[in-house]
Formats: structure tokens, sequence, C-alpha cells
């Protein structure tokens, strides 16, 4: 089992920056990637970014060059870090673990508002 807690959202003006922290207890030696999912209301969850054990990242286009992931292994946790948010950006973000027996294990969700 794994258990995953996120931390870091909020409301922040369009232009502006947060950070989001997602850290995994429990089986964690068996955890081969992490990331993050977002959704907005009315629309489907979908993935912003993810980082592997290999340190390897994939990004969703609409946030390449604004949002960066980032993985801590010593502390078990993974970051991301938003820049130049805007309106669109405005979702609960989610953070996943994934096994290496590919089961996924979700955090409970951080709102994120970017707004004037």
């Amino acid at each position: 089992q794994v258990q995953v807690v996120e931390s870091g959202g909020g409301l922040v003006q369009p232009g502006g920056s947060l950070r989001l922290s997602c850290a995994a207890s429990g089986s964690i030696f068996n955890i081969y990637a992490m990331g993050w999912y977002r959704q907005a209301p009315g629309k489907q969850r979908e993935l912003v970014a993810a980082v592997t054990s290999g340190v390897s990242t994939n990004y969703a286009s609409s946030v390449k060059g604004r949002f960066t992931i980032s993985r801590d292994n010593a502390k078990n946790t993974v970051y991301l870090q938003m820049n130049n948010l805007k309106p669109e950006d405005t979702a609960v973000y989610y953070c996943y673990a994934t096994t290496a027996a590919a089961t996924r294990y979700w955090g409970q969700g951080t709102q994120v508002t970017v707004s004037s």
C-alpha cells in the first residue's frame, strides 16, 4: 500500500506561481512513477506532468515551458512548480504514484484557482 498526500494549492492571480508538493509513504520502494493530473469543472481528468524513477519527465502540451515536475527520492516527494499561471489552469490537482506492478494510488486532490 502507498499513501499519497498533496499540499500547496490555493488562489493566485494570472501570471503568478504556485508549487505543489506530493509526499508518498508506505511501500515506497515499489514506486515506479509519480505525477499530477488535474480536473476542471465539467471536464475530464487530464495528465499534467509525470516523472519516472529514472527521472524521465512528460508534460501536457498546455503546460510545457510553464510547469516543472521534480522528484526528491530521499524525501519520497514530487513537486510541481507552476509559473505564469493562467485562468485555464484552474482545477483540482491530483497526485498519483504508480508501482512497478502498475497499481496506481491517488491523493485527495488540492484546489488551484487562478483568478484576478
